[in-house]
């Protein structure tokens, strides 16, 4: 199977590269997650001259009615330079709800608004306790008059601390866990009864924990049918769970790079320690790996798009479990490889590591997906 880049492909992820290269670098990063606003404004509105928020919506929407191939391609780069911007909550995961659920004035409305750059969404599917299980939702919605009343809690919601407005997952009807009676609705992030306590994640991005009290919606706040959308929850949650990979396949490009680097100019005993065949030896192991990854990442961004739940979640978190394991592994490899600086929190290699940590527990960890890919391969 060719898992080349089309032309198309490769001159956005050459003008991405461009673009990122020229942003950021270590101590731009650090600078805006110590001081600044928690990602660059500037590489933003980049963002949408480039089209590259436009990318997976419909032409008839103002996009390029991109696939989640494309996506990937994105992502490699953003997590090869490790850049801070909500992509993946705002354009991957509340653009898919949208298309998936959106009624036709949520979908004019909204998502001009993330094509121009001037909206910043998250999603908010995991509540305190749950544990990956995004059926375990206790935030509860009641009907009152033409309005909902919603209150409850979420966490560590990707991108919460940027986000105007946030799609929670909300149980309308049913018991806690049951994926029936699930609902979505769009939650101004500013409204009453909303707050939220904001933090960096491991790898610098922001989160959130969003409470919720008594918050007043308009009926015209559900995505999507009442009580029905557990389907379009797992189709998003796919679909970031590609992203993120993909984010982890570009870091784990760089952590290679960064380590080869590091064997070729390191000197001991009279030469370059890269000429010690042992250490050959596990730097292959790493090339090895990463080609697998790259394999699997490809694998999952095709099937991210499948209606076919059973195909896209195998996909996927097989792709979960092999980069979070296999990935840990090299990471482990590059640190030991590097010795004493490999430690050190001034080394840009860690930055690289830490993104791949969290991307790894992000939306289902290890153990979670081995047990999910079990589960379905068992319905097959």
């Amino acid at each position: 199977m060719d898992f080349g880049y089309s032309e198309e492909q490769v001159l956005f992820s050459n003008s991405l590269q461009k673009l990122l290269s020229d942003s950021y670098n270590v101590d731009v990063r650090r600078a805006l997650v110590e001081d600044g606003p928690g990602y660059s404004e500037d590489v933003w509105k980049a963002f949408a001259e480039m089209g590259l928020l436009a990318l997976p919506f419909p032409e008839d929407m103002g996009g390029f009615d991109g696939t989640s191939v494309d996506t990937m391609v994105v992502a490699i780069e953003l997590g090869r330079h490790l850049a801070l911007e909500p992509y993946v909550p705002t354009v991957v995961m509340a653009g898919s709800a949208l298309k998936l659920a959106g009624s036709d004035a949520q979908k004019t409305d909204l998502i001009a608004k993330i094509i121009s750059g001037d909206l910043k969404m998250a999603v908010a599917l995991t509540e305190p306790g749950s544990r990956f299980d995004m059926a375990d939702v206790t935030t509860r919605a009641v009907a009152n008059g033409d309005d909902y009343i919603i209150s409850g809690s979420k966490s560590v919601v990707l991108g919460g601390d940027l986000a105007d407005k946030i799609i929670v997952s909300v149980r309308t009807s049913g018991d806690t866990r049951s994926e029936d009676g699930l609902t979505l609705f769009i939650v101004d992030a500013n409204a009453d009864g909303v707050s939220r306590e904001t933090y960096s994640l491991l790898d610098g991005r922001g989160g959130a924990d969003i409470h919720l009290e008594n918050v007043r919606v308009p009926a015209s706040a559900v995505l999507g049918t009442l009580d029905q959308a557990w389907s379009v929850m797992e189709h998003v949650a796919d679909q970031a769970s590609a992203a993120l990979c993909a984010e982890s396949l570009g870091a784990f490009e760089k952590v290679n790079e960064l380590t080869l680097e590091y064997l070729k100019v390191r000197e001991q005993f009279g030469r370059p320690i890269g000429k010690f065949q042992v250490l050959q030896h596990h730097m292959a192991d790493m090339v090895i790996e990463y080609e697998h990854a790259r394999s699997l990442v490809c694998q999952s961004s095709m099937k991210a798009d499948s209606e076919d739940a059973a195909e896209r979640g195998k996909a996927v978190s097989s792709t979960k479990v092999y980069l979070g394991e296999g990935g840990h592994k090299s990471c482990q490899s590059a640190i030991q490889l590097h010795g004493g600086i490999g430690m050190t929190a001034e080394y840009e290699l860690g930055d690289f590591v830490k993104r791949m940590a969290i991307s790894e527990v992000l939306f289902g960890d290890v153990d979670h997906h081995l047990v999910r890919f079990g589960k379905l391969s068992y319905l097959d």
